[in-house]
């Protein structure tokens, strides 16, 4: 299967609107970052997680022709705001979207996003066929598994996923013990580390390498990742862990 880092940044992206700090102004491509989503890949099925704002040029930067499901982390802006683009895969498949979220998550999209789910609907509206999930779920889409785990986004409960030995973890600074459990034994841990300096509702980079020892898996990516970082050419992390960059493609 194939991960492709679709967007690596925080709420804002990179760069910021009106910042002319040297990440923002940097000529690094690495160094621009859309609003944190994935997508997964096996030969038959497509799948991505979270719609930011960003997601119509995501789909457009990939040449994604095929989408099966939306799975969503939960209801920021940063990670729903592009729902409505879904509209393209109905038009192409002929199908409703199937769509994986949380009972607080669809009525954070009902109200957003209120006439795709109208009992009159409007032609041409969004089709979503939605998939409530919790955090204890296992479900299948196409021939990829995937496990529901929870994290903490400072008092919110975040949906983190484990498919197969890969673990894609957003939005979190804090995993009790018991969620912990699911992400032992995995081979890639992909973790927000949103900067160097401690947040309220990220990891920051300190933490989310702690993370990384606690787990041990053969390869960590950061993601999630603000201005305020540093410039990604500037970052020294230890071996087997790597910023991860849109567009950036990872088999597992």
């Amino acid at each position: 299967m194939k991960l492709t880092f679709l967007g690596t940044g925080t709420s804002q992206g990179i760069p910021v609107i009106g910042c002319n700090c040297s990440v923002c102004i940097s000529e690094d491509f690495r160094d621009r970052r859309f609003r944190t989503s994935v997508l997964v890949e096996s030969k038959t099925t497509s799948v991505v997680i979270d719609t930011g704002p960003d997601f119509r040029m995501q789909m457009l930067n990939c040449n994604q022709q095929q989408l099966d499901a939306v799975i969503f982390t939960h209801e920021h802006k940063d990670h729903v705001a592009g729902f409505d683009d879904i509209r393209a895969f109905n038009f192409k498949s002929k199908k409703d979207m199937e769509v994986f979220c949380s009972e607080r998550v669809l009525t954070a999209l009902k109200r957003e996003f209120y006439y795709i789910f109208n009992d009159n609907k409007y032609p041409g509206v969004p089709r979503a066929n939605v998939n409530l999930i919790d955090k204890n779920s296992q479900f299948k889409i196409g021939d990829i598994d995937f496990k529901t785990l929870e994290v903490m986004h400072y008092k919110l409960p975040v949906f983190s996923y484990r498919i197969n030995d890969l673990v894609y973890i957003t939005d979190a600074n804090f995993i009790n013990t018991n969620e912990l459990e699911k992400v032992k034994g995995c081979n890639i841990l992909i973790v927000n580390a949103l900067r160097k300096e401690k947040h309220l509702s990220h990891f920051n980079l300190e933490e989310a390498l702690e993370l990384a020892e606690i787990v041990k898996p053969e390869k960590v990516f950061l993601t999630h990742i603000s201005h305020l970082m540093g410039k990604h050419s500037s970052i020294n992390l230890p071996k087997n862990v790597e910023i991860a960059y849109d567009g950036l493609q990872i088999s597992f």
